[in-house]
């Protein structure tokens, strides 16, 4: 029987070290090579193949998603002010009050379209000159807090469990239907925590400046965030904190949505890359402004898309999380009764309150959302 060679351990040469390369080699007294049957032998990993492990993954995208989140916030928040309360049943009155003027008067596609902007711009500019330029950020100190751990939480979520899900159920593959796991995993998850977060700014946001419109008869209800959790407490319970969850459940669907076609979107984006790297050809300056910004422009169609069609949710999340009426009654107690009692008082037009704000502001949100996070994964050497 033929004896095995004898071997001996060297150390790796220093300029062949990582970090983390601790264990020596076995190599074969007689020939010199390296003992292939020992796991000690594996060839040297480089740096760059290294796949990052679940948890630095994690972190990335979690860090990645708050900051993105907490950027398009900021720079959006008069549109989602003026949103909110454009989705109240207060400022629809004065809206229907409005139009009264226009009755008879014949209005084609292009001037209707023009009218609605008309009015979207006159409401924000007179929140600016009846309650001065803070209104116009109003409520949004508990967004941001609302905004990063809900990004954070959603972005955590989906990332692992896509990762989860494609790796135990899909033999490691992912598909669209891992993406929509994924999608209605994180938007229930992120819902639940940080529903009662979005409740205060809801309204803080509803809270008008009364005093300015009534000739100072009546005052502020909410004096900042902490004296509106207080109130609600006080008057609603525990649940107070809570109302509008079922809205946020069926608006599950519109971010379930806004991630399925953001992957396929990029997916498409990954092709093409991928072409022109087989074809040989230089890039142009097209090729790279897409290859920067194609995320953020996915990002923003993805939404658009998913918006428009779930739309009458928003309404209605915002209904439900108004203050009482003056007898402590609400007059939104649950979702099916609100979408009745919204369509029987205003029509079809009524559960699209706000939209044109609110496309204004979720579309280029969405893109600076997104495109911070693709590029603080980029930064962080993390794939997305």
């Amino acid at each position: 029987m033929e004896s095995l060679p004898a071997t001996r351990r060297v150390p790796v040469p220093s300029d062949q070290h990582y970090k983390g390369d601790h264990i020596p080699l076995v190599v074969s007294r007689e020939t010199g090579d390296i003992v292939p049957e020992s796991h000690q032998a594996d060839p040297l990993v480089r740096p760059d193949k290294i796949e990052a492990t679940p948890f630095a993954k994690s972190w990335a995208h979690f860090v990645a998603g708050g900051i993105g989140g907490m950027t398009a916030a900021a720079l959006t928040a008069p549109l989602d002010v003026l949103k909110t309360r454009l989705q109240s049943d207060f400022y629809q009155a004065q809206l229907r009050a409005s139009r009264q003027s226009h009755v008879g008067v014949p209005l084609n596609p292009i001037r209707a379209a023009w009218y609605h902007f008309s009015e979207t711009g006159q409401i924000l500019s007179a929140v600016y000159r009846q309650e001065g330029p803070r209104a116009l950020f109003k409520g949004l100190g508990p967004n941001l807090v609302g905004v990063v751990p809900a990004r954070s939480i959603n972005f955590f979520t989906y990332g692992n469990g896509k990762r989860l899900i494609a790796k135990y159920f899909n033999n490691g593959q992912e598909g669209t239907w891992v993406h929509l796991s994924a999608g209605v995993l994180a938007g229930i998850v992120t819902s639940t925590a940080t529903n009662p977060i979005w409740m205060v700014k809801t309204r803080l946001q509803l809270d008008k400046n009364v005093a300015a419109e009534s000739g100072g008869v009546t005052r502020r209800q909410y004096q900042n965030s902490y004296d509106c959790i207080r109130q609600i407490l006080r008057n609603e319970g525990l649940r107070g904190l809570y109302k509008g969850m079922s809205a946020s459940y069926l608006g599950v669907a519109e971010s379930t949505l806004q991630w399925v076609l953001y992957e396929r979107m990029k997916t498409a984006l990954a092709l093409r890359e991928e072409k022109i790297v087989q074809s040989g050809r230089q890039k142009t300056w097209w090729d790279h402004a897409v290859n920067w910004t194609g995320n953020a422009g996915a990002a923003g169609g993805a939404k658009l898309v998913a918006a428009v069609l779930t739309y009458p949710h928003e309404v209605a999340r915002t209904r439900l999380r108004q203050a009482p009426m003056d007898g402590g009654k609400p007059k939104y107690t649950g979702l099916i009764q609100c979408f009745k009692l919204v369509f029987k008082e205003e029509g079809m037009a009524g559960l699209y309150g706000g939209m044109t704000p609110h496309m204004l502001r979720t579309v280029p949100s969405a893109a600076i959302m997104f495109g911070m996070y693709e590029a603080i994964l980029r930064l962080l050497g993390t794939p997305s």
